[in-house]
């Protein structure tokens, strides 16, 4: 059970999310996956449950590895985005559109989470 590799999307947070829970699966499944490929005493000599257990555990390190890359770089780029908006606004406060746009960044969260529920009229 590999982790899926490609780019994270930050821009959407239930994306982000999703991918999130397909790659928590091994983890998730831990119990499974040891019932299912460590040998029972009638099997001990047909599997190594010595390859298989390091096979089991390299898989857990690059699930782990792969979310942490991913949760730390969505947490840069977010971060680097809303760190530009607060430089711009100090250089220009009185810039509606721009104070706009960083409260937008700076609540990522809730719009994402309550886009189900409520849509925002769109500003202009």
């Amino acid at each position: 059970m590999a982790a899926p590799s490609g780019a994270a999307s930050c821009e959407d947070f239930a994306e982000f999310q999703e991918l999130l829970r397909v790659m928590r699966t091994i983890d998730d499944r831990i119990v499974h996956e040891l019932n299912t490929t460590i040998p029972t005493a009638s099997f001990v000599g047909k599997i190594d449950a010595g390859q298989t257990c390091k096979e089991l555990y390299q898989s857990l390190m690059d699930a782990h590895t792969s979310r942490e890359r991913i949760i730390k770089n969505c947490i840069a780029q977010t971060s680097s985005v809303v760190k530009t908006l607060r430089e711009e606004r100090e250089k220009a406060q009185e810039d509606l559109a721009l104070l706009k746009q960083l409260r937008k960044e700076q609540t990522k969260v809730f719009n994402e989470r309550c886009r189900i529920h409520y849509k925002p009229p769109k500003s202009q």
